[in-house]
């Protein structure tokens, strides 16, 4: 018996895999007076934002320089893509990671509040409490997604003098996500008797 046809339809949905951008990581990370204000609460090293920054910015620029020689113009611009892609990437996950200790931290100290909670007291003399260890490691979380985040602004602004455009991410299609290739194989084999 005759399959009756179908109408398929040509066009097909591609699914993109979205990258970081630097809008990200800016909400995510802490900008320079949050960090010298986390530094300052914490005791913490102030570091030096621009120093950070400038020193990125004038490490891709030396390689672009360098490269420029062998490496065409379309060439040169991948590769920065991809170089800036990481620090941009980077950041954003210490960003994101940073606002986890920080949402754990708030959490801790909510929790020591109550007086009820044994377990959140104190620990023994010259021990941390659990609430103020979770502080310390947000604000060290903190000042290093800072610091990332003032690499990748390096890193940006770098791309930018050098391929004369802003940078975006690249955003890789996702083919058939979730498929394996078994699963691919065999739709390719049943397609075979239609």
């Amino acid at each position: 018996m005759a399959k009756p046809a179908t109408n398929r339809s040509s066009t097909r949905v591609v699914q993109l895999r979205k990258g970081a951008t630097v809008e990200m990581v800016r909400l995510t990370c802490p900008d320079v007076t949050q960090a010298l204000k986390i530094a300052e609460s914490f005791g913490a090293v102030v570091i030096d934002s621009d120093g950070i920054r400038d020193l990125h910015e004038r490490l891709l620029t030396e390689t672009a320089d360098a490269l420029s020689e062998g490496l065409g113009e379309r060439a040169m611009q991948i590769h920065l893509q991809r170089i800036v892609g990481a620090y941009v990437g980077s950041a954003h996950g210490a960003g994101q990671f940073y606002g986890s200790a920080v949402t754990q931290a708030r959490d801790a100290t909510a929790k020591a509040a109550n007086d009820a909670r044994d377990e959140d007291l104190d620990g023994p003399v010259g021990y941390d409490s659990a609430a103020h260890r979770k502080r310390e490691f947000a604000a060290d979380m903190g000042i290093q997604a800072h610091a990332l985040r003032m690499a990748a602004e390096g890193a940006v602004a770098a791309y930018k003098h050098i391929v004369g455009e802003a940078w975006k991410p690249f955003d890789r299609p996702i083919e058939n996500p979730g498929q394996s290739v078994d699963r691919k194989a065999a739709e390719a084999q049943i397609s075979a008797f239609d």
